[in-house]
């Protein structure tokens, strides 16, 4: 017979068995990978192959179409959202001068080209800028006023240069200036230092190797010579002339010899201006862009403001050349390169904004 240690070994084993029985048991599925598996892996890795490749087309295409359209961005200014067709603000301020020039001059291009635009306000705030820049917006302004109506807007300032540039609305242009604007101060001036008194009392003498008698003109570092003079008397006198003819021609209400009495370099006050015939009306923006609807034979339009945002490049850009020695220096340099310029001002620009 069993013993009793024999039987509760045995009776614990069945109490053993039983609660693993009663227990859920895993259960483990080999799978088998056939050719169904196989399929889907790879139909799977093509569609995230065909999602990338997609996804790199869209992206080089939006690439490409940004660095096409380098322009500048449109806002809403007041008007009918619904309407198509546009009105569009293109303002210069600040010195006529290069990168900013370039910006306006994209503007006024867009504004040609998109035939949705119906008519451009030019919003001119600006004491001027240099003799080539202005004559190269007021080219493109001519060419956008043959083929829609601009009406000039001036703010502060619409001396010199941005009176030359608001001639490119044409004989069919209206011009509207603010009653505190300043405008007129026709003529050219080349900025120049003389610092030969100075140099002497310190000891400095600049003695340049050059290959001609003229190619240190307007050196700061020696006196001019009457042949000096007279060299740079005829190229001012040609971009003068350049001036008055832009004038006479793109304005009814002077003619030649009344634009040469004008043009003494004098600053006219808005009310000046319009007694002797340099601008059209006294008003604001708003009135401005009351007359180019008129003129654009709209009776609803949307007005929209082209502008360059500040980019953090600019930013960044900005603060090292303010702060770059070797820029610094590069600007006193610049300070002897000889500009002409359509400017008014009682000392040279070093700066300007789009």
């Amino acid at each position: 017979m069993p013993s009793a240690q024999e039987n509760q070994g045995t009776s614990a084993s069945a109490d053993s068995t039983r609660r693993s029985a009663n227990q859920p048991q895993p259960i483990i599925i080999q799978e088998r990978q056939g050719f169904g598996s196989r399929l889907k892996f790879w139909v799977l890795t093509s569609l995230l192959a065909s999602s990338l490749l997609a996804n790199y087309m869209m992206y080089n295409e939006d690439r490409e179409y940004f660095a096409i359209t380098d322009g500048p961005s449109e806002t809403f200014h007041s008007g009918n959202h619904e309407v198509v067709e546009r009105l569009a603000i293109i303002r210069i301020s600040g010195t006529i001068m290069a990168p900013f020039s370039d910006r306006v001059i994209k503007a006024i291009k867009k504004a040609r080209n998109d035939d949705r635009v119906k008519g451009v306000l030019l919003a001119v705030d600006t004491p001027g800028g240099t003799v080539t820049d202005s004559h190269r917006i007021y080219h493109e302004l001519k060419m956008l006023s043959d083929k829609k109506p601009v009406v000039v807007s001036m703010g502060s300032y619409a001396t010199s240069g941005g009176y030359f540039v608001a001639m490119g609305a044409g004989t069919n242009g209206r011009i509207f200036a603010e009653p505190t604007t300043w405008t007129g101060s026709i003529g050219v001036i080349i900025p120049h230092y003389e610092v030969t008194d100075i140099a002497e009392k310190i000891g400095f003498k600049a003695v340049p190797l050059k290959t001609g008698e003229f190619k240190d003109s307007l050196s700061p570092f020696r006196a001019m010579t009457d042949r000096d003079k007279t060299l740079w008397e005829n190229i001012l006198n040609q971009s003068f002339e350049l001036f008055l003819s832009v004038i006479d021609e793109n304005r009814d209400t002077l003619d030649k010899a009344q634009v040469r009495d004008l043009a003494t370099g004098q600053i006219y006050t808005a009310q000046d201006a319009l007694k002797i015939g340099m601008i059209d009306e006294i008003g604001f923006l708003e009135d401005a862009l009351e007359a180019l609807k008129k003129a654009a034979q709209l009776e609803k339009a949307r007005v929209v403001a082209y502008h360059y945002p500040v980019s953090l490049f600019d930013v960044v850009m900005g603060s090292a050349k303010a702060t770059d020695a070797s820029t610094q220096w590069r600007a006193v340099l610049e300070m002897t390169v000889p500009r002409a310029m359509f400017y008014c001002s009682w000392d040279m620009p070093v700066s300007g904004s789009d």
